[in-house]
């Protein structure tokens, strides 16, 4: 199966292909994550999911947009936090860009690398993955990859990977600060 994965980050990604892997699977990469703030935070993320992409040697695809005002557009403190908030419109940005590519580029399916992390909705992002799958006619392919976590985290230290502190976006960085207070 041509499978396309949305990659937020090479953390985040490590075990992901390595269980993708162990079922045949070598995913073409995809990097669109207008989210990520502030500027340095996308640099560094970005460019250490291009060194994973090298090192691996697998295909990346960089949407190298980085879309503070697109996102702060979409956001915002007054959104419905019931209804998902800003991380239903988070999702729906990067994963319509990918299922769109996936289905231009004759993909059979895509898929994110957000679905290994327990900070993230699973269920909201579940259902995002699978509404913009059949609106756009191509296969979502769900895996439960939270259990590899923490071995994901673990391997990308060791392996020299740029490890972010927080999501992404500049709310959840302010959450992240805050707490520690």
């Amino acid at each position: 199966m041509r499978l396309l994965l949305h990659t937020c980050c090479a953390p985040c990604s490590v075990e992901c292909l390595r269980v993708l892997g162990e079922e045949g699977l070598r995913p073409g990469l995809f990097w669109y994550n207008p989210n990520i703030h502030p500027f340095t935070e996308y640099r560094s993320r970005r460019d250490s999911l291009a060194a994973l992409a090298e090192k691996q040697g697998l295909e990346l695809i960089l949407e190298d947009e980085y879309g503070l005002r697109r996102f702060l557009a979409g956001t915002g403190p007054d959104m419905d936090p019931a209804k998902g908030g800003r991380c239903l419109f988070c999702y729906q940005l990067r994963l319509e860009k990918t299922a769109l590519l996936a289905a231009r580029e004759g993909y059979e399916a895509f898929s994110t690398t957000l679905l290994i992390s327990p900070y993230q909705n699973h269920g909201l992002l579940r259902q995002t993955g699978e509404d913009l799958a059949a609106r756009n006619g191509i296969a979502f392919l769900y895996r439960d990859f939270r259990p590899f976590f923490r071995e994901g985290q673990r391997r990308a230290r060791e392996q020299g990977y740029y490890m972010q502190k927080y999501c992404g976006c500049i709310f959840s960085e302010e959450e992240r600060y805050l707490q520690q207070r």
